[in-house]
């Protein structure tokens, strides 16, 4: 096996492992199983590089491709966090215009980014708000919100920040198989001022993380919601501040319903591997 380069960076501490790939040699020929085992040996923090997901940067027609992928493996739809340290990488290299707004594909379709000094700002799209449902850690269960933001969230309001700090997240929370058959990113949150909310979450297919964007985005929406400031029911556009373990994501939910997520993305190493 030959040796490849990467790079590692993180949002608000949810990092990745970068893989630039942009005519798709590197990495393209691989078969699905061994993309997959790449991927669990990149992100293995003691034998590997560590992360909690691969982003590989491919070259499609006219864009750049985010090809994600979560620490175990699997492929996901999107990624909030690590979109905006790809769209830090494609500026840093001069792959883009600077200054400029531009589009990156992934599996959730086009996403619009900006990047604007040490912040970078995504439009994850629009949320779709599905119904209730519950999520459950150890013997404490509580309802949930169901929210789609290109993939599925369930968002729980706990009760203190002292019932959110002593929450065992080593395990996947308990949730409805039929609800999510392919699993469910789960969002505890608990309120901390007007217009402000903090959260822990449990990704599938990498645990517990110190942050998730399209997490932040599910959970500004089900406060939203639950506050009554709908954007697209007030005509109002809404804005939080959602504090993760890793720092501080501000979250906008504009009247026709796109939301958009801005924080910084920062590389911390770059190199070659053959992991």
């Amino acid at each position: 096996m030959g040796s490849y380069p990467f790079l590692k960076g993180h949002g608000t501490e949810n990092d990745f492992v970068l893989l630039p790939d942009h005519d798709g040699t590197v990495h393209g020929g691989l078969s699905p199983e061994q993309m997959a085992g790449r991927v669990r040996a990149l992100c293995d923090r003691r034998a590997g590089i560590g992360g909690d997901g691969v982003l590989r940067v491919v070259r499609e027609d006219d864009h750049w491709f985010m090809d994600y992928r979560n620490a175990d493996g699997s492929v996901a739809e999107m990624c909030g966090n690590g979109i905006r340290l790809f769209a830090r990488y494609l500026v840093d290299e001069g792959l883009v215009e600077p200054a400029t707004p531009f589009l990156v594909g992934t599996r959730d379709g086009m996403k619009m980014l900006d990047v604007d000094g040490e912040n970078v700002t995504v439009d994850l799209g629009t949320a779709t708000v599905l119904g209730e449902t519950k999520v459950g850690v150890g013997d404490r269960s509580w309802p949930a919100l169901h929210v789609d933001m290109g993939n599925p969230h369930a968002v729980a309001f706990v009760d203190d920040e002292s019932t959110l700090a002593g929450l065992d997240l080593t395990r996947a929370p308990e949730h409805d198989p039929a609800t999510y058959p392919d699993g469910v990113n789960v969002e505890l949150v608990v309120r901390r001022g007007d217009v402000h909310v903090g959260m822990r979450v449990h990704e599938r297919g990498s645990g517990e993380t110190r942050s998730c964007g399209t997490g932040a985005g599910a959970v500004m929406v089900a406060t939203a919601v639950a506050d009554g400031a709908d954007p697209t029911v007030t005509g109002e556009q809404a804005m939080y501040r959602v504090d993760v373990p890793g720092g501080m994501l501000a979250v906008t939910w504009s009247p026709e319903g796109h939301v958009y997520l801005t924080g910084p993305a920062v590389f911390v190493a770059r190199g070659t591997t053959s992991l």
